[in-house]
């Protein structure tokens, strides 16, 4: 009776917490409400279009209230920015597009981000447009040219119509560079309201409806939860890779581990790190567009590079490829990029391919060089390498018999033309007949 009473009691407890924990947990995910807070920093790149595709897919699974994109960039890649804006137009969830913190800018590609937003935001002292489509070339940086910059202003236009926003002077952001502090894109319709920061930005917008699909959605969002995505390993690796300064470097160190290693084969080192650096390099390089002149123009400063280290013309060669590898490395992004046109990736794009010419010049003028003069010289092995040291006669050294001692080595010595060099004396090897070695006085 007692052991059935004891299963009874055990039966019933487990039922219990059960229920308790059943009906807990549902009431918790019942009135649970998230933010989902994604970080758009720096520069726009396929890493970031992956980060944000993953949080919206995430954001969805989790029922979150609001997805709130916080912007601080000066600008991207064409393809990456069209990608986002894309996910943003089509998100299930309501997207929140708030440009933070204060001194934060969303330009040139940012400025197409923060317009697609279902509410559009910004922090005081902030800014916002500059989205001109810009070309790298010989002659530096400039506008692209103008079926580029109509087909982005009429892209821009519609992602604004689209939102109810002023499409004249988003499309101006484009054709005439406009840029726009809070208060102004506030005043002309491109922003829907300004707030110091998350919490007042989250008051401001509870109780606003957005239309989602075909049906509109009341947002509450006041005192909600913030859940703050965490970049995977994948969208950092694709964020790096992607960008043309790192793909760039990733190329020109592939070829060189590589052709270091040939030239100096048995370390395996050298090529491993090429080829690993090679396949990263090209993989970027598939990322955005790249100018095909401008990879044969790379190929021909390395084989230039090479035949001035194979057949040296007093820096001729070297000089003409380098000449050919800025050339080729400046024309290498072939998409128009949406930066800010005073941003600093500009300065650093430059100075990356001007550092990268002037090593690799180095490189092929000392490093291969080097390489390639040691490996002409005859090889000495044996005895034959102890020819022209200085050394001390053990003992009396004359033309039939002696010795000396020589990197820890007795060795039988004797003398030439019947010379007698007494013990302790110096003496030069010159010349070695078996195990014996032929010395005169220094």
């Amino acid at each position: 009776m007692n052991k059935k009473l004891l299963r009874l009691f055990l039966i019933v407890l487990v039922l219990s917490v059960l229920f308790a924990v059943v009906a807990y947990g549902g009431g918790a995910e019942e009135g649970k409400r998230v933010i989902y807070v994604l970080n758009l920093e720096g520069t726009i790149t396929e890493g970031s279009t992956l980060n944000v595709v993953e949080g919206f897919e995430e954001a969805e699974e989790i029922g979150a209230e609001v997805v709130l994109v916080k912007l601080d960039t000066p600008g991207g890649l064409v393809g990456s920015t069209l990608e986002i804006t894309k996910a943003i137009m089509n998100s299930k969830v309501p997207v929140i597009t708030y440009v933070t913190p204060k001194g934060a800018i969303a330009a040139s590609a940012g400025s197409f981000i923060l317009v697609s937003g279902n509410i559009a935001a910004m922090s005081p002292g902030t800014t916002t447009g500059s989205a001109m489509p810009v070309e790298i070339g010989l002659e530096g940086r400039k506008p692209a040219d103008n079926k580029t910059i109509n087909f982005f202003a009429g892209h821009m236009e519609s992602i604004a119509a689209s939102r109810g926003r002023n499409a004249t002077q988003a499309k101006r952001f484009v054709t005439e560079n406009d840029a726009l502090n809070e208060t102004t894109a506030l005043e002309r319709g491109i922003i829907d309201l300004i707030a110091e920061d998350e919490t007042e930005l989250l008051n401001k917008v509870d109780g606003m409806t957005v239309k989602i699909g075909n049906e509109n959605q009341t947002l509450a969002t006041k005192n909600a939860s913030l859940y703050v995505k965490k970049k995977t390993v994948r969208s950092s690796l694709l964020e790096l890779l992607s960008n043309p300064q790192i793909a760039l470097i990733l190329l020109m160190v592939g070829i060189y581990g590589l052709i270091f290693g040939f030239m100096s084969p048995g370390t395996y080192v050298p090529e491993m790190i090429g080829a690993i650096c090679l396949i990263l390099g090209l993989y970027g390089m598939g990322l955005f567009g790249v100018n095909m002149f401008g990879v044969l123009l790379i190929i021909i400063a390395v084989i230039l590079f090479i035949a001035e280290a194979l057949t040296p013309t007093f820096g001729i060669l070297t000089v003409g490829g380098a000449v050919c590898l800025i050339i080729g490395a400046l024309i290498l992004p072939n998409e128009p990029l949406l930066f800010n046109p005073e941003s600093e990736w500009f300065e650093g794009f430059f100075l990356t391919v001007i550092g990268i010419a002037a090593a690799s010049a180095a490189f092929f003028l000392f490093a291969v060089g080097a390489v390639l003069v040691a490996r002409r010289r005859k090889a000495k092995v044996g005895a034959e390498d102890l020819i022209g040291k200085i050394t001390k006669a053990e003992t009396k050294i004359n033309a039939d018999s002696g010795t000396i001692k020589t990197r820890g080595e007795i060795w039988n010595a004797r003398t030439l033309d019947g010379e007698t060099i007494n013990k302790g004396e110096k003496v030069v090897i010159v010349d070695r007949e078996g195990l014996t070695l032929i010395v005169k006085r220094t």
